[in-house]
């Protein structure tokens, strides 16, 4: 016997939608089927493959899946794949220029701004924006715009000196 309310809940619940989106990430276009409700973190690595990109909490409170949208940062996470179509998108794995490596990436390797490595990429990509805005004036306005990025492993001294270092190089300029 089937009870009024459970046969009610199953004939209320909304369709699965899905959509076809075309992501642009690293400069490349990327045409996806996707369910709406598939956040941009799991298109990047479960759909295209591009897992520099970490899966950290899932709710938006470590930075580790922090990419660029149109030159700003943003929680993939907490970002529907459907809401970037038809911006530019870059992850860990497009940051670098033709010539090598974005001056952060050199700059966490000479300070060893890493233990672990899996909170790097989102530190990272956190570091090449705030830089970009501008916000690298200090170590206490490093401390500020990085906050939302958490290191377990407490390689925090050695993040805002390789930051210092790559924005005493310049390389605010690159990258974005």
């Amino acid at each position: 016997m089937t009870d009024v309310a459970s046969r009610r809940d199953v004939d209320e619940r909304p369709a699965i939608t899905e959509r076809v989106v075309t992501l642009t990430v690293n400069g490349r276009p990327h045409t996806l089927r996707l369910d709406t409700r598939v956040t941009l973190l799991d298109a990047l690595r479960d759909r295209l493959g591009l897992v520099g990109t970490k899966k950290g909490c899932d709710q938006g409170a470590c930075g580790a899946c922090t990419v660029h949208l149109d030159g700003r940062r943003v929680l993939a996470c907490l970002t529907l794949a459907a809401q970037a179509e038809g911006r530019a998108i870059t992850t860990i794995e497009g940051v670098s220029g033709a010539d090598g490596q974005h001056p952060v990436q050199q700059a966490f390797m000479e300070h060893d701004g890493f233990q672990c490595g899996f909170c790097t990429p989102g530190q990272i990509m956190s570091a090449v924006a705030l830089m970009a805005e501008g916000r690298a004036g200090s170590e206490e306005e490093i401390r500020e715009y990085m906050s939302g990025n958490l290191c377990r492993c407490g390689a925090y001294p050695n993040i805002v000196a390789a930051i210092r270092e790559a924005a005493s190089r310049g390389g605010h300029d690159a990258g974005l």
